[in-house]
């Protein structure tokens, strides 16, 4: 990894800092793209798996739909699930690899994070409003 030059007051530090942050917000945004799309993905092998393998199924490459058979789309969906879901894995190794990166910064820096008295606020009217509510389990019914 190339070294970085070291920053040359607190404004670039708080610069840096955001920076970093930015980066790692964008790896979990994009990981949770690629999520949704592995179970779309998933999706579509369920549902088209025990249908007939010479059935007509329609495909989108490339912004065209093309006519194919089930047999033929299968193994295409499967290998582009296994491929997102490799690249879920190596973004997870980034998005490990920068948040300790933002960890030693954090050390190094001496860097807190101060909430605004606004969020505190906010975060104590949402914990008031929470209180006494009661849920009962997933899938229960009223008798």
């Amino acid at each position: 990894m190339a070294e970085r030059r070291e920053p040359a007051n607190e404004q670039a530090i708080a610069n840096l800092y955001a920076s970093m942050r930015s980066e790692l917000n964008q790896i979990y945004s994009k990981i949770t793209e690629l999520e949704m799309e592995v179970s779309e993905h998933s999706l579509v092998m369920n549902a088209i798996q025990p249908l007939d393998p010479s059935r007509k199924c329609y495909r989108m490459i490339g912004g065209v739909l093309v006519e194919r058979t089930i047999k033929e789309v299968l193994p295409a969906v499967q290998r582009n699930k296994e491929g997102i879901e490799e690249v879920i894995g190596r973004l997870n190794e980034a998005l490990e690899r920068k948040k300790k990166d933002i960890a030693e910064f954090e050390a190094k820096y001496k860097i807190r994070i101060k909430k605004s008295d606004n969020d505190v606020q906010d975060s104590n009217k949402k914990e008031g409003n929470a209180q006494g509510v009661l849920v009962g389990p997933a899938g229960a019914t009223e008798t």
